[in-house]
Parts: C-alpha cells; structure tokens; sequence
C-alpha cells in the first residue's frame, strides 16, 4: 500500500462525488454557559512536539520536532459517550450528517445489518463498507443500536457534528498542540502515554487490533471495536484512552508542513487547508500498516467525513 492511501485506510473519507446537505441547525435556545464538567486542568509548561523515534509516515508531517509553550488549559478526561451525545441531540434535535446521508463506513468484520444495506466496499480500503443505515445511534449498521454502549465513544460524527457539540457544552475542540500536550502525561519525548513500550510486563494498554489485520483480531486486549471510554489505565494527567479506540478530531487544520513554520506559544494550526487533524488512532490501528496510536501520530479528514471510528473529546481555556 503506498503512503499516499494511508490516511484512507485509517478513516475513510467522503467521496467526492457525494451531494453534500445542509449541516441540520440544532434549536439551543438562549446562551451556551462555558462547562468544565467532566474535564481536567492541565497546567501550562512547555513540551518537546514531534516523533522522537523516527516512526511517523513522511506525508503526516510528524517532524521537526519543535518546542511549544502552552497556557494552561482543560480538556475532557475521556471522549464524548453516546450517553452524552444522545442528551445532546435529545436537548438540541441536533442531525449528524451521517444521520442525513443515510449511510456510514463500518467495519466488515463489525457489519450488523441485512446485505441489501451494504452498498459497496470503500475503493483502496475493502475492509471499510458502506452501510445504509450506519450512523450514531446503529454504529455496527441498522441492527446495532447504542443501548448497550451508553459509555463507549460517540462515532460516526463529522468535524462539524464534534463542533455542534462543544458549542452546545459550552466547550471547544483543542488545538493540536493542546491534544499531545495533555495525551503526554507529564512524560517527555516518550512513544505512547504511558512510556515506551507497547505492551509493559506483557499488558495491554490501549484498544488496538491484535492478530493479523484486516481479517484476524484475536481482540486480546478484550474489545473487537471500541471499548469503554474508561477503560485501561489513565494517563499522568488523568486522561483515559487517548491512544487507540477512536480518532478524536482537533480544532486545527493539517499541514503536514506546518511543524517547520508551528508559533512557539499557544499554536492553533495553519490559516487554510482542506482537512482538520485527526489524533490518537483507533482500534483499528496495527503496526503492520497503521503505526498511528503513538502519542506523535497524526492523521487527518475533511470536516465532513465520518465512520465508526471517529469520535471526538472537547477542551476548555482555563
């Protein structure tokens, strides 16, 4: 598989040729109070950005490692459940633009719905289908539903559906720089949040595929697709699962250039581009073609892409 189609085989993206829809505009009512709720303080201080090891993809733009300077600020301890985004939609009749496509990229190995409902295979990716039906609430397909994954990440949700969201929690998605900064711990130049080594004393970590992708996961570190938002261990900061499960979107737009031009203090990402960054990877990640569950890892979509591994965690100025 070449470097430019690794970015598809993480998350897919849009096609193109797909008549774009109104983004639904939620009922909020009067005023959206800021909330820290189920947030926590990470104090401000400096940190070393980038892939210390030399393992990232060149197209992600993982290098030069550059100092960044950060004000304090807080963000989510885990992603946003399907429990809170269901009081969202419930408060708001907000529509996920999943929801008015009618249809989302699944897993194969994940697919709970009728053949009629598999559409098609995303080119360059088989193992993403097209499932009519697959959105928030049916994150397998039309036969899956959420009642029992009330505590599992929110997917299937866009850029603009994560941005709806925070403005309605009186919230905002972080900077990139703030999502490493906060994913690190505490821990300096290190490969994942908890240190060096993937597996420490022969245990799992994080929600990853284990076995041989994309036909054989052994699942064991216990989860075939997400995995409670609080599972596993925390990080130094107290952040649960920011590597592996589900990507999260960042406020920033992605340059893979932008690491050599990046502000010292408080960088929010380059002026214009097409795609917003995406990070932490996802229980899909394997080394064998997706080494992007290290804290270093980028990836991107366009804002208006989505699939059953893309959720989202806000953050908040202190």
């Amino acid at each position: 598989m070449s470097e430019t189609d690794l970015t598809a085989c993480c998350t897919p993206r849009r096609e193109p040729s797909t008549p774009h829809r109104p983004v639904f505009e939620p009922q909020r009512g009067e005023g959206n109070p800021r909330s820290t709720r189920g947030q926590v303080l990470i104090p401000g201080g400096t940190f070393e950005m980038g892939d210390s090891f030399g393992e990232g993809y060149e197209a992600d733009g993982e290098t030069p490692i550059h100092t960044v300077r950060l004000d304090s600020f807080y963000i989510d301890a885990t992603t946003v459940t399907n429990a809170a985004f269901a009081t969202f939609a419930k408060a708001t009749g907000y529509v996920t633009e999943a929801e008015q496509l009618g249809f989302s990229s699944v897993f194969h190995l994940a697919v709970e719905a009728h053949s009629r409902n598999v559409l098609r295979a995303v080119p360059g990716t088989p193992w993403w289908l097209v499932v009519s039906g697959a959105n928030w609430r049916h994150p397998s397909g039309p036969d899956s539903s959420i009642g029992d994954r009330q505590n599992h990440p929110v997917v299937h949700v866009s850029w603009t559906d994560a941005q709806e969201y925070c403005e309605w929690a009186g919230k905002r998605l972080p900077t990139e720089a703030e999502w490493e900064y906060a994913a690190r711990g505490g821990l300096s130049g290190q490969r994942y949040p908890w240190g060096d080594d993937l597996t420490p004393m022969g245990r799992w970590m994080c929600n990853i595929w284990q076995g041989r992708f994309p036909h054989v996961n052994t699942a064991e570190d216990g989860h075939l697709t997400t995995a409670p938002v609080k599972s596993f261990r925390p990080n130094g900061f107290g952040l649960w699962n920011v590597a592996g499960n589900v990507w999260e979107w960042c406020n920033d737009r992605f340059d893979a250039c932008w690491y050599a031009q990046s502000p010292f203090e408080n960088p929010a990402g380059p002026r214009t581009g097409e795609k917003r960054v995406l990070r932490g990877g996802s229980f899909l990640c394997h080394d064998s073609y997706c080494n992007r569950y290290r804290v270093a890892a980028r990836s991107s979509n366009t804002p208006d892409s989505f699939a059953m591994n893309i959720g989202f965690r806000c953050a908040n100025d202190a």
